[in-house]
């Protein structure tokens, strides 16, 4: 599994670069204060590309990238900000104040330095900060805004793929985002409290065999399923790790490249499964000892390193 590069920078800041796309007003738009340690635009993902390597991409935690949608108004799969552990700050362009909500992982929000509401609509003036602090609870924050994000569309996504490098970099500092116009007539839903869900204390992924778990020793099928495992820091977009016991193989040899879908349990020679997530490969060699459905995979987005995993038979 390729590692995420150049997601965390050392050394002297980099000048700004404009992301641009159609739709957006004149003057509308964010400029990335405080990039963070990873933050990126995603919208649903990509859809329909695999047959040419193309991975979906998206927001890894759909559930909250939807609901923070629906309380600026926007249409589910409008593009946002996500950020990683670290959360980021954007100050706000042009003359028109943007409607924004930080949902997701659970973090402290600013606006201009005064604390305002987490998971609720919040006002932002033109040339005011808008700043996402690092999580307290999970791991990745959502940041949308009235109107979505607008960089220009790659294979009808504006997410960035970590992976294939498609779609608008990770942010640095200085960058420009265009924000979309307001739908005439909008209003937003009223501020109130809403159900998001918290960060998983353990993960539970229900996982369907194969279809090469008969690559596998009876003991291993049983110690994937009894074992607890624990989410590894070299997780990524791309799989989420895990550290815990080996499983050990009933044959040896290497499988010739195959296609691999989200959610795939790949074991490398390391004996410990990887969870392929939105930025996967899709295709591998390595033998898929089974696969997570994709509706626990948002639960996945928010699990930090160190914490609990459990792989029950679906």
């Amino acid at each position: 599994m390729t590692r995420e590069a150049g997601t965390l920078r050392a050394g002297v800041p980099a000048p700004g670069r404009a992301v641009v796309g159609p739709g957006a007003p004149a003057g509308s738009g964010l400029e990335v204060v405080r990039a963070g340690a990873l933050t990126t635009v995603q919208d649903a993902g990509r859809t329909g590309w695999a047959h040419l390597g193309v991975p979906r991409a998206g927001a890894l935690d759909g559930p909250a990238r939807c609901l923070a949608n629906r309380l600026v108004g926007n249409a589910p799969d409008a593009a946002v900000l996500e950020t990683t552990l670290t959360g980021c700050a954007v100050r706000v362009s042009g003359v028109r104040p943007l409607t924004a909500v930080v949902g997701g992982a659970v973090c402290g929000v600013t606006v201009d330095g005064r604390p305002v509401a987490w998971g609720a609509p919040v006002r932002v003036p033109p040339g005011a900060v808008l700043e996402a602090g690092p999580a307290l609870h999970g791991l990745r924050s959502y940041l949308a805004f009235g109107g979505g994000l607008v960089p220009e569309p790659v294979l009808g996504s504006r997410s960035a793929d970590l992976l294939s490098g498609l779609g608008p970099p990770v942010l640095r500092d200085g960058d420009v985002l265009p924000v979309g116009a307001v739908a005439p007539g909008h209003s937003c839903p009223a501020a109130g409290p809403v159900p998001w869900p918290g960060a998983p204390a353990e993960l539970v992924l229900p996982v369907h065999p194969g279809p090469r778990d008969d690559w596998f020793t009876p003991a291993a099928l049983r110690t994937l399923t009894t074992a607890v495992y624990r989410v590894a820091a070299q997780s990524n977009r791309i799989g989420l790790r895990t550290e815990g016991p080996f499983l050990a193989r009933a044959r040896g040899g290497e499988l010739p490249s195959e296609g691999m879908v989200l959610g795939a349990v790949q074991v490398p020679p390391d004996g410990r499964p990887v969870v392929f997530l939105n930025d996967h490969p899709t295709t591998g060699g390595y033998p898929v000892v089974g696969v997570v459905a994709a509706s626990a995979l948002a639960a996945a987005a928010q699990a930090p390193p160190g914490t609990p995993v459990r792989f029950v038979r679906a």
